[in-house]
């Protein structure tokens, strides 16, 4: 089975936007995914991996959440 990290910055209230993603990727793949876990960063990061790699990184792309949903897929 697959893990999601979703990195986010607690000083940007990047939070929502996490939950959002996460949300997004339980619904989408909820049986198919071992965790999807929020992990607390700093200095502006908004970054999903799967299993350990990047996959979206707010610094490269839009911020999309199907875009994302769509690259987690692609991984699956």
């Amino acid at each position: 089975m697959t893990t999601v990290d979703i990195e986010y910055c607690v000083p940007c209230g990047f939070l929502n936007r996490a939950e959002d993603i996460q949300h997004a990727l339980l619904s989408q793949f909820g049986d198919e995914l071992d965790a999807v876990a929020l992990v607390t960063g700093d200095h502006g990061v908004l970054r999903v991996d799967v299993d350990g790699e990047p996959v979206w990184d707010k610094s490269e792309d839009d911020y999309d959440v199907d875009e994302i949903t769509r690259r987690v897929r692609a991984e699956l």
